[in-house]
């Protein structure tokens, strides 16, 4: 590759159960790609039903990168994944291969696309202290509208429940006197030969996939996945098991709500967050979408997408 050619990544994004991984594989094998995770979750080793892993079978007819790289107590941040994900572009594009970052959680995939730069601020271990009480005593809510109060950029941002970034916000801010959303400089166009991918889909049908991947998750084992991680000692307030399927189900393994409260509450939690995703990836001007909703209409979606990407990087074989 010359050195003066911008490296080339292709990106699929979009809400979950939308069909990324299945649309991923199928262009991977095709144009020699190398798929990076662009999932928070999947880093984590020993959760692989509620993260929705690709299956072995899968993992084997590509390279796949950023899966099971740490254990479930680990810290894992935003910026790690920005480092790692762009090392390994360089390194895939090094190889003649094609770079694919697939996955739904928007801040880290961006953080790669448009190169996010993250200052770096002091951390204050009796502060975190102080909020993480505050969040148990008074709730997130509480914990969320005091960010909302001063940052309401980054609260618009974060779920109550990712109550790790909502402390790390308000330490930021009580540390410095500035505001995360300001620290956060985003580049306008990407560094990179790029092409994203969007993929959407009818709500109620994209509703209803997430209910039958729900209840394919507890048919494959899900609740027992989660029981084997408590009894290796991984507490309910890591932030790996606040991740959905697992904070739902941790309650009904304390006897405090039953199985089918559980479901229906990680099927609740699931739709409101595909919502938040589709939010997210709609204010990025620079992706493609492609709407899945028809599935008699697959093979020619894939067929156009196929078309763009052989324009878009001529000198990749087409195997």
């Amino acid at each position: 590759m010359n050195v003066q050619e911008k490296e080339r990544l292709v990106v699929i994004v979009g809400p979950t159960a939308v069909g990324k991984t299945a649309l991923s594989l199928e262009l991977a094998e095709q144009f020699r790609g190398e798929i990076i995770s662009g999932d928070s979750m999947q880093v984590y080793r020993g959760m692989d039903i509620g993260t929705a892993k690709a299956s072995p079978a899968e993992l084997a007819k590509v390279p796949h990168h950023l899966i099971d790289i740490i254990d479930p107590d680990e810290e894992y941040s935003v910026a790690r994944f920005q480092e790692s994900a762009t090392r390994l572009i360089t390194e895939i594009n090094g190889r003649g291969h094609l770079p694919f970052i697939v996955g739904g959680t928007g801040l880290y995939i961006e953080s790669v696309t448009h190169r996010f730069q993250f200052a770096a601020a002091e951390q204050d271990l009796e502060l975190r202290s102080r909020l993480q009480r505050l969040a148990e005593i008074e709730g997130v809510e509480e914990l969320h509208r005091r960010l909302a109060d001063v940052d309401p950029l980054t609260a618009q941002r974060l779920h109550p429940n990712d109550v790790k970034r909502v402390i790390r916000a308000l330490e930021i801010y009580q540390l410095t006197g500035t505001r995360m959303s300001d620290f956060q400089h985003r580049e306008a166009y990407s560094p990179y030969d790029i092409f994203m991918i969007g993929l959407t889909m009818d709500r109620q049908k994209l509703y209803e996939r997430i209910n039958q991947r729900v209840d394919k998750m507890i048919e494959d084992g899900l609740v027992e996945e989660v029981r084997r991680l408590l009894d290796l000692g991984y507490g309910s307030a890591l932030t790996s098991m606040q991740g959905l399927g697992y904070k739902e189900l941790i309650p009904y393994l304390y006897g405090e709500i039953t199985l089918e409260k559980a479901v229906n509450d990680i099927k609740q939690r699931t739709r409101h967050f595909a919502k938040r995703q589709l939010s997210w990836f709609r204010r990025m001007s620079a992706i493609e979408w492609f709407d899945l909703t028809n599935t008699d209409d697959y093979p020619k979606i894939v067929q156009t997408i196929k078309q763009i990407m052989a324009g878009k990087f001529p000198q990749l074989p087409n195997i």
